[in-house]
């Protein structure tokens, strides 16, 4: 620490060294810096603005995404950018509209030819299946081109800085920040003098994609399977209405064009994906506008096809991830931390959750209502999450040959239902308190099979009743710590105690399966919230402002025995722990 850390870039001028070394004005002043402004850097800064966090964004492009690239807004992903009031205007988009209804995964000669079969396994679940049991926020198959800017829009309503065509070239850490040099790209145009300035941050956040120059440069390695293929993703217009007919799929792999290709629609008629395996030598010039046309007519099955290209955007499917996700006061997420292939959607969608989990965590150290340890646990909860994920997502990828009669006979044993991926996961990290609480799943694995609010698990979803109003229970939790708790025993009075002492905000809400409620507490109507969180009499469930529980009281014997002083002690103790003050404040 201490000493500046030069991000590799084709070009470096003594200006940035000097800037570095502290040479020149004094440095802008900021709590976080997010170098990297793609999906997750805008919806990390989204987060972060949120909590109140003073948040500037520097991205060397000029300007958000022009291509589709991903697409697919899971479940979880749609409940966090609901949590910010994003899920209608992601539903209202234009593909989030034309996209609405369609499902599936199949398998075709060409689009005009042979069906070859579909992906009918127990292990898939798209936007076609029945999630509100999990969730109140389905599938939106929302283009990336299409959710930044409402990302975008979002950060800077709620007091974001976004720096566009600003390049984070250099970064110093000591112990108490980070020193960072953004050069101001001006089009980078021959002769225009270059101006740098430098930012002075708590922390910085590497959100500068799956080549991340930050993690480069401190060192940190990537293991994993590596790149599976090397993709060139066509956009391309053309009219396929009358041979798409009534079907609506999500993506459809052609065996016709000589070559592993998949088509994906964006709007279901004139605009289109195809992602073509690229075999070739990886030093191969780019694929010529006369061999996307070939290849498009071939997988379309139509040999005079009238088609317009627009680009061929070249991309590696890979499986990485990084060794750590913390190097002192830099934080790494999305690509930057871990790369999966794109079977089961869950690249983005992860870096969404890293994003989520990562921003509150933040804004506590920052307020001082937590210690600097709490971001440790950022490591411990989400790189084993990555590291599983990236499995399955590799897993799921190496099943697609199936769909043509290639591969193995039957799926991979060790494939997991994308329920069970995007929700079922546990953290288990020191911001989560689980003695006298045991799981199902192994010490060892971050699956839980039998979710039901155990500590370190998402808090299940369960459709209320409140003073008139319905909503999720989800819909609860974003601002502060939650306490659920059952009618039997008061626990309103310990949280607003344990809220005093801790300086941490804490809402108790009552909820009960058994109505009419009276007012102030709320009824569950979907699913009984006693069955669904495994709650006792008496018992109560405390939960993170990123929707996961962090300690459950116990029920019956201790809560119902104890006085009011006395489950405020326990309850300001486990916030103590979960908020890793509890050294501190011994």
């Amino acid at each position: 620490m201490g000493q500046a850390i030069p991000v590799p870039a084709a070009h470096e001028t003594d200006a940035a060294r000097a800037a570095a070394q502290g040479a020149g004005t004094a440095p802008e002043q900021t709590d976080v810096l997010i170098a990297g402004g793609g999906l997750v850097g805008l919806a990390t800064a989204v987060f972060l603005a949120r909590h109140g966090v003073r948040t500037l964004l520097a991205e060397r492009h000029h300007s958000l995404a022009v291509h589709p690239r991903a697409r697919g807004v899971n479940p979880r992903s749609m409940e966090l950018l609901r949590g910010v009031g994003l899920e209608d205007a992601v539903r209202a988009t234009v593909s989030g509209r034309a996209l609405a209804h369609n499902s599936g995964v199949i398998a075709v000669e060409s689009l005009a030819g042979r069906h070859l079969g579909e992906l009918r396994q127990s292990y898939h679940a798209d936007s076609g299946a029945d999630y509100s049991a999990l969730s109140p926020s389905p599938w939106s198959l929302c283009h990336q081109d299409e959710l930044e800017p409402l990302l975008y829009d979002k950060a800077r309503e709620l007091g974001a800085e976004l720096r566009f065509g600003q390049e984070m070239t250099s970064f110093t850490q000591d112990a108490d920040g980070i020193t960072a040099v953004l050069r101001v790209r001006d089009g980078d145009r021959e002769g225009e003098p270059v101006r740098e300035h430098r930012v002075r941050a708590a922390y910085m956040i590497a959100a500068d994609g799956a080549g991340s120059r930050i993690r480069g440069a401190l060192g940190i390695p990537t293991h994993g399977p590596g790149t599976m293929a090397r993709f060139v993703n066509i956009r391309f217009d053309a009219d396929l209405r009358e041979v798409l007919g009534e079907r609506r799929f999500i993506i459809c792999y052609t065996t016709a064009a000589g070559a592993r290709c998949a088509l994906l629609p964006l709007d279901n008629a004139e605009r289109w994906l195809l992602h073509v395996v690229d075999e070739r030598e990886p030093d191969a010039p780019p694929l010529s506008e006369e061999r996307c046309v070939e290849l498009v007519r071939a997988a379309a099955g139509l040999p005079g096809l009238d088609v317009t290209v627009h680009d061929a955007l070249p991309w590696d499917a890979a499986g990485l991830l990084a060794d750590r996700f913390r190097s002192d006061r830099v934080l790494l997420v999305g690509d930057a931390a871990h790369l999966m292939p794109p079977s089961g959607a869950f690249g983005s969608n992860t870096g969404l959750a890293d994003a989520h989990n990562l921003a509150w965590k933040l804004a506590a150290v920052l307020r001082g209502q937590a210690g600097e340890a709490l971001l440790d646990s950022y490591d411990a909860e989400r790189r084993p999450v990555a590291r599983a994920t990236v499995e399955q997502a590799v897993l799921r990828s190496k099943d697609r040959p199936r769909l043509v009669g290639q591969g193995a006979t039957e799926p991979d044993p060790r494939l997991r239902p994308d329920p069970a991926v995007m929700f079922h996961y546990r953290y288990r990290s020191d911001a989560v308190v689980t003695e006298g609480v045991e799981g199902q799943g192994a010490a060892d694995d971050v699956w839980e099979t039998d979710p039901r609010a155990v500590p370190g698990t998402r808090a299940p979803h369960v459709e209320l009743e409140w003073d008139g109003e319905k909503l999720s229970t989800l819909d609860l939790f974003g601002e502060g710590f939650v306490l659920l708790n059952t009618a039997d025993v008061d626990w309103a009075s310990p949280a607003a105690a344990a809220a005093e002492a801790t300086g941490v905000a804490v809402r108790a809400v009552t909820v009960t399966d058994a109505g009419p409620a009276p007012t102030g507490t709320a009824l569950a109507v979907s699913a009984s919230w006693q069955e669904r969180y495994a709650t006792v009499p008496g018992e109560a469930v405390l939960v993170r402002p990123d929707g996961f529980v962090a300690w459950r009281s116990g029920g019956v014997g201790e809560a119902t025995a104890e006085s009011a002083p006395e489950r405020a002690a326990r309850l300001v103790s486990a916030l103590r722990r979960v908020l890793a003050r509890e050294h501190n404040e011994a």
